[in-house]
């Protein structure tokens, strides 16, 4: 059984870096998120459509990756 949720786990990762992967920048450069001061964060949006996809699924696969990493180790 702990083999199987291992192999569960290593999918999920793999699954994590995609879609994270496939999220567009929030910002253009690195000096503008110091620069910018937070302006924005404010005036943002909610994400539509397949931004919106990838948000979900990040939050849905994260939740799963720490639902069996809890399950491992109760059963370890």
């Amino acid at each position: 059984m702990r083999d199987i949720l291992i192999g569960v786990m290593i999918v999920l990762s793999a699954l994590i870096i995609i879609v994270v992967a496939l999220q567009p920048a929030k910002t253009q450069s690195a000096s503008n998120a110091f620069i910018g001061g937070g302006k924005e964060q404010t005036t943002q949006v909610k994400p539509r459509g397949f931004e919106a996809f990838l948000h979900t699924t990040t939050k849905l696969l994260g939740s799963l990756f720490f639902i069996v990493s809890i399950w491992i180790a109760m059963i370890s």
